[in-house]
């Protein structure tokens, strides 16, 4: 069997990490490991331990609070960690999901919850962030907060991010992992991965038997 490796939250404090800016390279250097099928081209990673869910207690795009644990309770839930000035891997994964999510049946798009927290949450204020999100999906969850309780929950799934920085053009950008992590309805366990490689197919393959909670 051949392996993928992506951080782990466990292990993160004695990684050096190496973050990119929105996807333009590699999120970071790999420190566990997860077992995958010779051949497989599949782009879910079923996880050998799934992660629990984030402790997230941030701020709707209505300026509600949202629990992240309590509304998702017993829901299949994807949950993607970026930003809305990112110019190209946010706004490409969450439209793939969009698009795929439009392809199931109406009953079980009520049932899948899809959940964006900014990385940057200066600049993504509620207001900002149901803007953008219209364009996507007005079903979707958009979270902002405290970015130290982002960067926490983002952590305890093995993402990776870093408060947003000034480039030498003077733009603000933020360096933050692009993984989408897949939760099932029966356990709550965060159990599959994509990475930013998976394609709209790939989602309306594998959303039918994430929202029964069965391995894509």
């Amino acid at each position: 069997m051949r392996k993928k490796t992506f951080a782990a939250a466990a292990l993160l404090a004695v990684a050096s990490l190496t973050l990119s800016a929105c996807g333009s390279g590699d999120s970071g250097q790999p420190v566990s490991v997860v077992s995958e099928e010779a051949g497989s081209e599949k782009a879910a990673t079923v996880l050998d331990k799934p992660f629990e869910k984030p402790d997230l207690v941030l701020t709707d795009t209505q300026g509600k609070k949202y629990d992240f644990r309590e509304e998702t309770a017993g829901r299949p839930t994807l949950i993607y960690f970026g930003y809305t000035h990112c110019p190209d891997v946010c706004p490409l994964t969450m439209n793939n999901i969009a698009v795929a999510k439009k392809q199931l049946p109406r009953d079980q798009q009520d049932k899948l919850r899809i959940v964006f927290v900014t990385t940057d949450p200066e600049r993504d204020t509620p207001a900002a962030l149901g803007k953008w999100l219209k364009g996507i999906d007005s079903q979707v969850v958009g979270l902002t907060g405290d970015f130290d309780t982002i960067q926490a929950g983002a952590r305890s799934i093995g993402i990776s991010i870093d408060p947003p920085r000034k480039e030498d053009n003077g733009k603000t950008v933020s360096d933050h992992g692009t993984q989408v992590i897949a939760f099932s309805p029966k356990t709550d366990g965060g159990y599959v991965l994509y990475g930013e490689d998976a394609t709209v197919d790939d989602y309306t393959n594998d959303l039918p038997k994430i929202i029964k909670g069965e391995n894509p």
